[in-house]
């Protein structure tokens, strides 16, 4: 047993984003750039998302806090929903960062055992998964 992971089986690790910017901003930033601050524009636009996160660190704790989310990643797992379905319970996601399903959960048991799905950021599902639970995800 290989204990390598092929590249092209790996789950990205982020997710991209598409933003528009006046030309004004963009110049700027290309500025930045060209005089060695950022290695590129994306540096640039990731430090700029991080400062304004790390500024509203405390708004964003205490959003966490109130609402009673998971902050970061939070994996689930068949066994997880196996449980809650033996134990007559239902799950309510609720994930500031990334919620990831393993494969082999079925669209039957998460019909079963989740009732809400709220993710601030991104879920990893299969499209079945995802397609099964769509009216259940806000």
């Amino acid at each position: 047993m290989s204990n390598v992971t092929p590249i092209r089986d790996k789950l990205p690790e982020n997710e991209k984003i598409t933003i528009n910017l006046g030309f004004v901003d963009l110049g700027r930033i290309d500025l930045l750039v060209q005089e060695g601050f950022y290695s590129n524009r994306s540096d640039f636009i990731r430090t700029a998302i991080r400062n304004q996160i790390e500024a509203q660190g405390d708004v964003v704790r205490k959003s966490v806090e109130r609402h009673t989310m998971e902050l970061g990643l939070r994996d689930y797992t068949k066994e997880d929903l196996e449980a809650l379905r033996d134990a007559g319970e239902m799950l309510h996601v609720k994930v500031v960062g990334l919620a990831r399903f393993a494969p082999d959960i079925t669209p039957e048991l998460a019909r079963q055992t989740i009732g809400t799905i709220t993710v601030l950021g991104a879920i990893q599902a299969s499209p079945e998964l995802k397609k099964a639970l769509a009216d259940r995800i806000s």
